[in-house]
């Protein structure tokens, strides 16, 4: 079974820890303050993030990069994270 990832870097403290705990509503202990990653078993649930990340871009400096294929990362910004979305919804319809 494929792993679907999602890293998120910052070079700024907490940053990552704020963002995180404004996604998930509830408190994050990081071992890494500065690199954060999550796994997935289904692609659909790295939408969720994204649009997060890119509706609260201007607020933290995060970088996000996901995994759709092994070892392949797409770094996530304003100009593609609309047809990265519907490429999963696309490519996973289920």
């Amino acid at each position: 079974m494929n792993n679907y990832a999602v890293n998120l870097y910052s070079d700024k403290k907490d940053e990552i820890k704020n963002f995180l705990e404004s996604f998930y509503c509830d408190d994050i202990i990081l071992n890494n303050e500065f690199k954060w990653e999550k796994s997935y078993q289904n692609p659909i649930d790295l939408i969720d993030i994204i649009g997060v990340f890119i509706e609260n871009n201007e607020k933290y400096k995060i970088n996000m990069w996901v995994s759709i294929d092994n070892g392949v990362f797409i770094n996530i910004n304003d100009n593609n994270a609309n047809d990265v979305i519907k490429y999963i919804y696309e490519r996973f319809p289920y």
